[in-house]
């Protein structure tokens, strides 16, 4: 713990390159690790290419309307073949990658027969940089594209450019990000430059990202593309429990409080040994208390509602263990392979006896919502994502209100070195990269997420520990507080529409109905105290971050 605190970075440039250091030459050794290449079986290999040269560029339209840039791996190590371009906005710094494949048997990869112009910029009156042309290969019969080519040329690139992957290489893609377009990106029927990432994403499935993108004329037409897959389904390159405690020390992030936050994390046993209570449903008057490691807790079934925890009895020890204790709090780390084992993701777990009650803006009127909001027992997470290849940190993952946010290391902000910086919002606890309000609702009326930097904030890597990570096997021995699958604090309903009318009393008569329509569209669960499931009911133990 402590209280040092860096100035946010200015923003660079989008020709200046960002590349976070790796702590790869201080790691412990392992197998496979942050070799630089990765086997995905049938023959073929893969490196991630990070030198890009730039081939054309609009400064117009897409994100911010800043335009995009489009750029091909530059320093492809000799024996592999460029599989395809990356593009990304101009909105933020250049930190890409795309993957180069070498093929070993002289079938994983063949050169497309030909190609087809997807799009010209030569009609178009827009600010850029001479005029661009992105092509598809056509591949031969049995094998898929798995990237577009850029070009300044209305010649066809050479069929020597870029290699299409063995179909049995590859999986189905779907379109991630909106890099570039000449409308908005919900316009059906605009061109637009998506990012691609594989359709099923988990820790049991295989898709590999290729780092390229998709142009098309419609959102809805089929991808054109596909993404690689992991044949082996070799785990061989994911780290080894000394070198994930090493990455996490090296990328740990910093979370800062608000300074008016009352309700801190603590630790699980911290929170079982100052008090809190299991209850079983017909047994509500015998509550039990919890051993140190959650050792008393019913261990597996499924949140059946026969179990439930609840913070201490006393009033006066109710109010102390709802502002938990950051001395006491410690980090629970799930690490898992993603993406086809190309990429290692180290979720950040953090545990707070009580989630506070929300606020909400109308207008230029700032309203205490009573009850609304407030639950005992708050999980939140930060997913750090890891390249496999290099040991680099590409992105990261803030939790909030049941969902979140990627954001590429480029857009945030850092200290001490690689320590990302992210922010609780104010009694909910959701995640930011940046400090200031988030609005959640439409317009200007919501529900407040207010963040800030103060002297309340923790080095996630100060206090952490590794709690599970299936692919290690027997190494890791999970907490059985872990396993307990009902609910971390009691579900109470209570009369939504007083809460509303209570609020509505305070605003002038336009308002009401504006605050009304607002309060209409948020998720239910807002609207009473039901405590969470513990992590590893959360979606995203399995799969994906969404």
């Amino acid at each position: 713990m402590g209280n040092k605190a860096s100035a946010t970075k200015e923003a660079l440039p989008i020709d200046t390159s960002f590349k976070l250091p790796s702590p790869l030459p201080s790691l412990p050794q392992g197998e496979g690790f942050g070799n630089g290449v990765i086997n995905l079986g049938g023959g073929l290999q893969v490196c991630q290419v990070v030198s890009l040269s730039k081939i054309w560029a609009t400064n117009e339209g897409g994100p911010d309307n800043l335009g995009a840039t489009f750029f091909e791996p530059s320093q492809v190590p000799q024996g592999f073949s460029m599989l395809g371009c990356y593009s990304q906005p101009n909105n933020r710094k250049l930190h890409g990658w795309v993957l180069a494949g070498k093929d070993e048997t002289g079938e994983a990869l063949k050169k497309p027969i030909d190609y087809t112009l997807v799009w010209s910029s030569g009609s178009l009156q827009i600010k850029q940089e001479g005029i661009g042309y992105i092509w598809l290969p056509t591949p031969p019969d049995g094998y898929k594209a798995l990237g577009c080519v850029v070009t300044t040329s209305p010649e066809k690139p050479s069929l020597e450019k870029v290699r299409c992957a063995r179909s049995d290489l590859t999986d189905d893609c779907q379109v991630d990000k909106w890099i570039w377009g000449q409308g908005k990106e919900s316009d059906p029927n605009g061109f637009n430059v998506f990012s691609l990432r594989p359709s099923n994403r988990g820790t049991q499935a295989m898709g590999v990202s290729v780092g390229t993108f998709v142009a098309q004329d419609t959102t809805s037409a089929s991808i054109s593309l596909a993404c690689l897959k992991n044949i082996d389904s070799d785990l061989s390159c994911m780290p080894t429990l000394d070198q994930v405690q090493a990455i996490f020390q090296a990328y740990s992030p910093w979370i800062y409080f608000h300074p008016d936050e009352a309700y801190l994390p603590s630790s699980a046993s911290w929170y079982f040994t100052n008090g809190a209570l299991l209850y079983k449903k017909d047994e509500e008057s015998a509550p039990v208390p919890i051993e140190p490691t959650g050792s008393s807790l019913p261990q597996g079934g499924s949140n059946d509602g026969l179990y439930w925890l609840d913070l201490p009895k006393e009033e006066a020890e109710r109010e102390r263990v709802k502002r938990g204790d950051l001395q006491a709090c410690q980090v629970y780390l799930h690490i898992k392979p993603m993406l086809g084992a190309t990429f290692t993701d180290i979720v950040a777990w953090l545990f707070y006896p009580f989630n506070g009650p929300s606020r909400a803006k109308v207008d230029l009127i700032n309203v205490p919502l009573g009850k609304t909001g407030q639950h005992v027992g708050d999980w939140e997470h930060v997913t750090l994502r890891i390249s496999n290849f290099n040991g680099q940190l590409r992105a990261i993952y803030l939790s909030a209100h049941s969902g979140g946010t990627w954001y590429d290391a480029s857009e945030l902000e850092f200290q001490t070195g690689n320590k990302a910086v992210t922010y609780s919002s104010l009694n909910g606890h959701a995640m930011y990269a940046k400090p200031g309000l988030v609005l959640q609702g439409s317009g200007n009326i919501g529900i407040r997420n207010d963040t800030a930097k103060s002297e309340k904030f923790i080095d996630t890597g100060a206090r952490f520990s590794v709690v599970a990570a299936e692919y290690m096997g027997s190494s890791i021995i999970e907490p059985p507080w872990l396993n307990y699958l009902r609910k971390w604090g009691p579900n109470i309903t209570y009369d939504i529409a007083e809460e509303v009318a209570t609020v509505e009393n305070l605003l002038p008569g336009k308002l009401k109905s504006a605050f009304d329509k607002v309060v209409k569209s948020l998720p239910r669960e807002i609207f009473g105290e039901d405590g969470p499931t513990g992590p590893k009911l959360k979606r995203n133990w399995t799969g994906d971050e969404v």
